[in-house]
């Protein structure tokens, strides 16, 4: 029987970022890419975990604020992947299949489970979260709820994390609960209220795979994390 873990990576722009990092620490996993452009779906019945990666704004139809679509940026939405990546997690919940999503990822697995958007966060009122002029990521501070499952995975209450977004999350979904935020109240990590009765599901809005610090704990631990989870699952499968 074989060790190798397979998981899969959502395609976007930036894919072979996140499927390196997902490669990095362990050299029994190896990588789908999975998209409605490669019209390949049904490959996800391969897969043992599932990175939601990040992109385009979600189409505010979805969580029914259809009014919020000037906000979005234009060229930056696309609701077919949407609609993928729906159903995607339609599967994965269905089939207790372990999840980590990475900046879009919160955001469009916050619609799945009936949660809401800020569609713009500057225009909201919060401080500017989006990369820094010069296209580098901006880095800022967040607090971890000490009480979360969260917290033991990264084993601190605060640190710092890169961010790139102008969307985050507005009302959480049902059955999630926020166990991160940044220092003026924007939501930087999501897990279930009761993460030990389901399958492993993290939602984090900073970009672990792009950390300058790669041995952070908010990018190594979360990868081991995530991996062990897998390796859990497959075990007691077998």
């Amino acid at each position: 029987m074989s060790d190798q873990i397979i998981i899969g990576v959502t395609d976007c722009s930036k894919y072979e970022i996140y499927r390196d990092w997902v490669l990095s620490y362990d050299k029994d996993v190896s990588v789908i890419q999975l998209g409605y452009k490669l019209n390949n779906f049904d490959e996800i019945k391969k897969c043992n975990g599932i990175v939601l990666t990040g992109g385009e704004d979600v189409h505010p139809r979805f969580y029914n604020q259809p009014e919020y679509y000037p906000y979005c940026y234009d060229d930056d939405v696309d609701e077919k992947r949407d609609e993928f990546e729906f159903k995607v997690l339609t599967y994965t919940e269905a089939n207790s299949i372990p999840v980590l999503g990475i900046c879009r990822g919160i955001q469009v697995g916050n619609v799945f489970f009936g949660g809401t958007l800020i569609p713009d966060i500057p225009t909201w009122g919060k401080f500017d979260h989006s990369k820094m002029y010069d296209k580098s990521d901006r880095y800022h501070e967040i607090m971890i709820n000490p009480s979360s499952w969260l917290s033991q995975i990264v084993n601190t209450d605060k640190g710092l994390v890169n961010s790139n977004h102008h969307q985050s999350t507005d009302k959480t979904g049902k059955g999630l609960v926020v166990s991160a935020i940044s220092p003026d109240g924007v939501t930087e990590a999501m897990e279930r209220i009761k993460p030990k009765e389901k399958s492993f599901l993290l939602f984090v809005q900073w970009h672990p795979e792009r950390l300058k610090d790669q041995q952070s704990p908010f990018s190594k631990n979360i990868h081991e994390a995530f991996i062990h989870a897998i390796k859990t699952n497959l075990k007691n499968e077998s």
